[in-house]
């Protein structure tokens, strides 16, 4: 079973498979790398598809304390990956937590990311509801020491934005279900402490991300609410990204409809091969209906 190991001892255990660009996949909070299978059996033909276990989700390690996680952290847990495999560049892709650690991937190590593949990224994000989202963090925290994994997944795999892969496919939300049921508590809180509720505001980040100049791909799910406006904000901040909003679509883009996603994403990857996804038309800028300035 492979293992990098982080610049603070942390053991990550991934997979591999394919050859060609490095293409790295890094999951949500209530996914591991299994989330996605569908991916690495799609790009695994035509590239060298990557997947880890953050730190918290075995059989990586789990560190005890949550002063050991924060989203700084999970951005250098991507280039720690990189640096055990001995490559200099990759394609990123991140959903969720994931894109969190994707964004500032790009924002911390610009000079390493091909293209940067930012999904379903948003989560109490906006001013207005970050307090919000650190509380409900916090307990969440408290209520996987309390009742254990199994437990929690039984409500928050139902969660508002969750429940369309519910209903598409059933059986697929089942095993993203049980997958859930199985984390480590413990990683489970000590994420949540550390990672999700101290992550800075997007709000925060905008002159940072005005910065980014790797070609970017903003996935957000029409019924994932949370996502929509940050998804806008960070298409506004970063020049060379485009936004697609999927239909009739949630929280897990990738598992809701693997075939659209896989081509949306698959589409972005040429065009950024081929040098066909050039930085945002200076003119295209603060226009009026009519198209005058």
């Amino acid at each position: 079973m492979p293992f990098a190991t982080t610049d603070d001892g942390v053991r990550l255990h991934y997979e591999e498979v394919g050859q060609g660009r490095p293409l790295v996949f890094v999951h949500e909070f209530a996914g591991d790398l299994r989330s996605w299978d569908a991916q690495l059996r799609f790009f695994g033909r035509y590239y060298r598809c990557i997947a880890f276990n953050a730190r918290g989700y075995p059989p990586s390690d789990v560190p005890e304390s949550d002063a050991h996680y924060s989203v700084e952290r999970a951005a250098d847990d991507i280039a720690a990956v990189l640096d055990h495999l001995r490559l200099d560049h990759a394609h990123i892709v991140g959903l969720s937590m994931g894109g969190f650690a994707t964004l500032h991937f790009g924002l911390r190590h610009h000079d390493r990311a091909h293209a940067l593949a930012i999904c379903g990224c948003g989560y109490g994000a906006e001013k207005d509801k970050r307090a919000r989202f650190q509380h409900e963090s916090e307990e969440l925290a408290d209520r996987f020491e309390r009742d254990g994994s199994a437990k929690v997944a039984e409500r928050y795999a139902e969660g508002t934005a969750r429940v369309q892969l519910q209903n598409k496919d059933p059986r697929a939300w089942r095993e993203f279900s049980d997958r859930l049921a199985a984390h480590s508590a413990k990683g489970s809180a000590n994420t949540l402490r550390g990672v999700q509720a101290r992550r800075p505001s997007l709000y925060d980040l905008v002159e940072r991300m005005t910065k980014i100049t790797a070609p970017t791909l903003i996935v957000a799910g029409d019924e994932d609410e949370a996502c929509l406006q940050p998804g806008i904000l960070m298409k506004r901040a970063i020049a060379t990204s485009g936004l697609v909003i999927l239909p009739k679509t949630g929280h897990l883009v990738n598992l809701e409809d693997p075939a659209l996603f896989n081509r949306t994403l698959a589409d972005f990857l040429l065009a950024v091969e081929l040098g066909r996804w050039p930085a945002r038309d200076s003119r295209s800028l603060g226009g009026d209906a009519h198209g005058t300035r």
